[in-house]
């Protein structure tokens, strides 16, 4: 079994390089955003609370979150590992997670964070608004949502760093470069 996090800035890169891992390790790679975006277009009471959020360019509360990941995990293509993209984004989400994998008698095995200068992810962002014409990546939603990724997430690349299991990865250069460095630091930990 196989278990990953990963974290970064909205718009590092994170979904591009979610599927490339999910692949080389034959895992599924499950956001939440994905969670939330099912969750919407089925018209859930879950979905409609999450679409709110996600308009004002805010995180998706607790209590809508933590139940949609909980009941993914427990997914029979989730037994053998998996890879959490945009879960856990807070300090109290991560002791959830960790209860949770207790219950489920998973160990985590490694969390990669990706950095991007903030620049580059702004551009990165509205490059990606104007080619899916998604209109929650405004500039000014996308700078709102980095100044509450760094408040609220940064804190854990402390948090798993204690525990021996945050490996930083360049962020910066073409998609492969970034992958080519994702894959050393398995290549490191599978050695």
């Amino acid at each position: 079994m196989t278990t990953v996090i990963l974290l970064g800035p909205p718009g590092a890169g994170k979904g591009t390089q979610a599927s490339r891992i999910a692949q080389r390790l034959g895992i599924p790679a499950i956001s939440t955003g994905e969670i939330f975006r099912a969750n919407i277009s089925e018209g859930t009471e879950l979905g409609r609370r999450a679409q709110a959020f996600m308009d004002r360019g805010e995180f998706v509360p607790d209590s809508v979150t933590n139940p949609m990941v909980k009941a993914r995990l427990q997914a029979p293509d989730a037994a053998e590992g998996f890879l959490l993209d945009g879960y856990p984004r807070t300090l109290d989400q991560a002791h959830v997670l960790r209860d949770i994998l207790a219950d489920l008698g998973v160990d985590l095995d490694v969390v990669l964070e990706i950095e991007v200068d903030e620049d580059e992810v702004v551009s990165r962002m509205l490059k990606r608004a104007q080619e899916q014409h998604r209109a929650d990546d405004t500039e000014p939603v996308m700078r709102h949502r980095l100044e509450v990724y760094h408040a609220q997430t940064e804190p854990m690349a402390t948090y798993y760093a204690d525990q021996d299991l945050l490996a930083v990865v360049d962020g910066t250069g073409t998609i492969d470069e970034v992958t080519a460095r994702i894959f050393a630091v398995f290549d490191a930990v599978e050695a």
